[in-house]
């Protein structure tokens, strides 16, 4: 039987507060996850002072805030992630991060996570890529705004730098929080399968969990779904995420559809 591998991506949901990322990472461990996803960036090397915030994002952010103001406000300082590493060791749940930039990702690398993740906006950033594909550790790309020529050129850049292709999952995404499901497309696994020959799976950003139940039972080998414990918390990315009974309904109907197919 294959195992689909269930990230709670934990993401900024956290809102840089230290014992709200350990209630986190204890209720994602509780629900069966196999492991849990945050987000590193050094604010200043991502955004300056005049990028405006996304849409969705103005809806439950202020207003009269910066993208860089934002971003302050909800990520941890580097060093910070090595306590949360050994807070899920001690756990007994996979930690790894998606690096924004190129010094947050050495250190996540030095760090010695399993994965490294590349966020849909980063599939475009060549020398980001190539570090990444230097690594030839395992590596989950997202694909949210991109095609399939770019989902092409970004996996022979991965591969040229060292990466060998089954060592990729390319994730079918979409960048609106929460997603329509009119937008979902799921059928863009198949598509990128059959384009690449490259493991698939889908990062879920609509409410419910009826698109991550279909994707898996249509091949998907990982999932990636926004978790949090009170979708009332501020925070950007809030409202797409499942609180931890959800998530653990999720995680159960995966692992019952693992076993209706055979």
């Amino acid at each position: 039987m294959n195992h689909t591998f269930i990230i709670a991506e934990i993401g900024v949901n956290h809102n840089a507060d230290l014992s709200l990322a350990y209630r986190l990472i204890d209720e994602a461990a509780a629900t069966g996850a196999d492991a849990v996803k945050f987000q590193a960036a050094i604010p200043e090397l991502v955004a300056t002072q005049y990028a405006q915030k996304a849409g969705y994002q103005k809806k439950v952010m202020a207003l009269d805030e910066s993208q860089l103001d934002m971003i302050k406000k909800l990520h941890f300082p580097l060093e910070v992630f090595k306590e949360i590493k050994g807070y899920c060791d001690a756990k007994d749940i996979m930690f790894f991060s998606s690096a924004f930039d190129l010094t947050s990702l050495k250190f996540l690398e030095d760090l010695g996570q399993k994965y490294h993740k590349i966020p849909s906006g980063e599939i475009t950033n060549m020398p980001f890529l190539r570090q990444i594909g230097g690594y030839g550790r395992p590596v989950i790309l997202s694909t949210g705004m991109s095609d399939l020529g770019d989902i092409e050129k970004a996996l022979e850049v991965l591969t040229e730098a060292g990466t060998a292709l089954d060592l990729i999952t390319v994730l079918q995404c979409n960048t609106e929080y929460p997603t329509p499901m009119v937008d979902v497309n799921l059928r863009a696994m198949e598509s990128i399968r059959g384009a690449f020959g490259v493991s698939v799976g889908f990062s879920d950003h609509t409410e419910g969990i009826e698109a991550v139940i279909a994707a898996v039972a249509m091949g998907a080998t990982m999932i990636e779904k926004h978790f949090t414990v009170d979708r009332r918390l501020p925070g950007p990315d809030q409202l797409a995420s499942l609180e931890p009974v959800e998530f653990s309904s999720m995680v159960a109907a995966v692992r019952n559809i693992e076993l209706a197919l055979g």
